[in-house]
C-alpha cells in the first residue's frame, strides 16, 4: 500500500505568460492556481488536466524567476510525457499555434504506439502519446 502521490513537476521558465498560454492553448491544460511572491522574486503557476490535485492527477509547476528570460538546459532532464487522444491533431495544433513539432506523430521505434515530441518556448521537450 503506497501512502505517497505524484504532485508535480516544477521547470524554471523565462517568460510566465508566454509559457502558460502555450501549455493551456496548444496542449489544453488548465491554470489551476498562481502565487507571486515578491519578497522571493518568483512567481510559481501550477497547470494540468485535472481540478487541482485530484488524485491521480499530476502538475506542471511552471517558476518564474524576475528578471531570468533564459536557462541553459542541462543533459539529464529528458522531457515531460503527456496523454492525447490524436497524437497528429496535437502536432498540428501545436504547430498552427506556432509552436515547435521536433519529430511527427508516428509509431515508436520498434513498436506500435504513437507518439511525437513537441518543445515549449523555453525548449522543453514533451512527448505526446497517444491514449
Amino acid at each position: 500500500m503506497s501512502t505517497g502521490r505524484f504532485l508535480h513537476t516544477m521547470i524554471r521558465v523565462g517568460d510566465l505568460d508566454r509559457s502558460v498560454k502555450f501549455y493551456t492553448d496548444l496542449l489544453g491544460m488548465k491554470e489551476l492556481r498562481r502565487r507571486d511572491v515578491p519578497d522571493g522574486k518568483y512567481t510559481l503557476a501550477f497547470l494540468g488536466y485535472g481540478e487541482g490535485n485530484a488524485e491521480g492527477q499530476g502538475e506542471i509547476e511552471l517558476t518564474y524567476n524576475y528578471g531570468v528570460e533564459k536557462y541553459e538546459q542541462g543533459t539529464a532532464f529528458g522531457h515531460l510525457a503527456v496523454g492525447v487522444p490524436d497524437v497528429a491533431g496535437a502536432c498540428e495544433k501545436v504547430r498552427t499555434g506556432g509552436g515547435k513539432v521536433t519529430r511527427e506523430a508516428g509509431p515508436v521505434k520498434f513498436g506500435t504506439t504513437i507518439i511525437a515530441f513537441v518543445e515549449d518556448p523555453d525548449g522543453y521537450k514533451i512527448e505526446l502519446i497517444q491514449r
